[in-house]
């Protein structure tokens, strides 16, 4: 959807035909109109010839909820969704999360079917409280799911909950002093550049690029199948333009990130090199370097790489540390940047990651330094 303009507060008058916003009085597609109802969710309305007619009717509703004293419409939506059972309310909260991609929606569909709605699908939303939210973290204990799982499920099932309380519905809210999942992974497990070099020359050329990729850039796995030589936009820098989705099989948006955004990452010397490289050897489509083995016209599939990965892991080809597997290689990135000391915080936006607090956490340990080392350089300028 192109840029939306806003009335007054009201809501949002728009065209979601592609058109630049400057063209929307003269292309023939109609406006549409987006605003909160009584009931304090985002509700949309389309079919409006022209922009004036779309505003009126986002004027008319908003006059409507002004006249309406605001208890009145806290009761009617209390009255509305109190009563409704979770796994209804939860489909119409599901309707807006516009912004998951299509692998995050599969992820939340798994953890709703497979752990939150055989516990919790027929309860109804207005007797939810901290007993019943942590009696679902003890029956994933009995049941023994992991904690990874359990701390999406109980993150899903947080969203859920407080999108209802903002409603109204609780009074309290019902997550106060509840004791969260604590999901703890391991530290990562990264290769010395001597094994990483043995890496290289462990697989077909096709590892030996992605290897590149994803350790001289930072690149996931998926951002590393869709490489394009078309992307290197100076000598030292590649685009990040995109990654194959694994679950449509298709390029796709990047993770954490909205259609059409990037991130530019360093580009190294020899990373370009291998690049040009393989381009030169292979050819390319549309600049894509990768594509299906079987079928050019397709893209190339992250699983490949796993699959390359596990045949020389059984067959012994592959000299790396215990517990390693690919994604390695993006973590000797992180961990080549932070030994030779440029911020975590440069760091944290060439990996693309959502937070600062995730790069803390996996890296905190590579970061170099510590209270003594700090204490004696602070020291050498109070001393001067």
């Amino acid at each position: 959807m192109a840029a939306t303009t806003t009335a007054h507060g009201m809501g949002t008058i728009f065209k979601d035909c592609g058109h630049a916003p400057s063209y929307w009085p003269k292309c023939p597609h109609g406006w549409k109109i987006r605003y909160r109802n009584a009931a304090g969710r985002q509700t949309e309305a389309s079919g409006f010839a022209s922009r004036d007619k779309a505003a009126e009717r986002l004027s008319a509703v908003h006059n409507e909820k002004q006249a309406k004293p605001a208890n009145q419409a806290k009761a009617e939506r209390i009255a509305r969704y109190g009563q409704m059972r979770f796994d209804e309310y939860t489909a119409e909260w599901k309707q807006g999360q516009r912004h998951l991609a299509p692998a995050s929606l599969s992820h939340l569909d798994s953890l709703l079917q497979h752990h939150i709605f055989p516990a919790l699908c027929s309860r109804r939303m207005n007797t939810f409280d901290h007993k019943v939210v942590d009696g679902f973290i003890r029956t994933m204990e009995r049941n023994s799911v992991g904690l990874a799982t359990q701390s999406n499920a109980f993150d899903k099932l947080k969203a859920v909950l407080l999108d209802a309380h903002r409603l109204g519905i609780f009074e309290d809210n019902p997550l106060l002093g509840v004791q969260a999942p604590v999901y703890d992974p391991k530290k990562a497990v990264i290769p010395s550049a001597e094994q990483l070099r043995g890496l290289r020359a462990a697989g077909d050329d096709t590892l030996m690029l992605l290897v590149d990729v994803m350790s001289g850039c930072g690149l996931r796995n998926a951002e590393a199948a869709a490489v394009n030589i078309r992307n290197i936009v100076a000598d030292d820098v590649y685009r990040v333009t995109e990654q194959v989705n694994q679950t449509t099989k298709h390029y796709d948006r990047l993770k954490h990130r909205k259609l059409g955004e990037y991130r530019d990452v360093p580009l190294p010397a020899r990373v370009k090199q291998t690049i040009e490289w393989y381009a030169d050897k292979y050819g390319t489509v549309d600049g894509y370097l990768l594509r299906h083995p079987h079928d050019r016209g397709r893209a190339y599939q992250p699983y490949l790489l796993q699959n390359q990965w596990q045949r020389l892991k059984r067959a012994g080809a592959l000299d790396v540390p215990e517990g390693m597997v690919i994604y390695g290689c993006r973590h000797f990135f992180a961990s080549n940047c932070l030994a030779h000391r440029i911020p975590i915080t440069d760091v944290a936006e060439w990996m693309g990651h959502k937070s600062l607090e995730i790069t803390f956490k996996i890296y905190r340990h590579l970061l170099p330094g510590s209270i003594g080392q700090a204490a004696k350089i602070l020291n050498v300028s109070l001393a001067a």
